[in-house]
């Protein structure tokens, strides 16, 4: 039944901010980006690699969400990356901070953490 996922719909604080970190410093492609007047809603359309993966809105006022320490609902965003060091080193050039390194306990492959503007937990896991 299901194939794939087909993308991931995130609401920010901060339209240009996000915009911002989400193309000029991770690296996405705009795809589309409308104003949708009757929602005063930005909808920006967003691929890697050719793929597209991740819608980001804005809207008026949209109300907090924990995330965390641990909190229920979506976790976080993970994003495979072939050298830690060399995302981490690239991260640091914006003064974006990152967790230290971790090792899967059961893959042994390295990961670690850090947050976008609205601190929305993202993941660096090296293959």
């Amino acid at each position: 039944m299901l194939k794939k996922i087909h993308h991931i719909a995130i609401i920010c604080s901060d339209y240009e901010k996000s915009k911002h970190f989400y193309t000029e410093i991770l690296g996405f492609e705009i795809t589309q980006e409308v104003y949708r007047e009757a929602r005063q809603s930005y909808k920006l359309d967003l691929s890697l690699n050719g793929n597209y993966c991740i819608e980001l809105f804005s809207f008026p006022n949209p109300p907090k969400r924990v995330s965390q320490p641990e909190a229920c609902g979506l976790r976080h965003l993970a994003f495979e990356v072939e050298n830690i060091e060399s995302a981490i080193e690239t991260l640091s050039k914006y003064h974006i901070k990152t967790e230290p390194i971790r090792i899967d306990e059961f893959t042994q492959k390295r990961f670690t953490f850090f947050e976008d503007p609205d601190q929305l937990p993202i993941e660096l896991y090296e293959m």
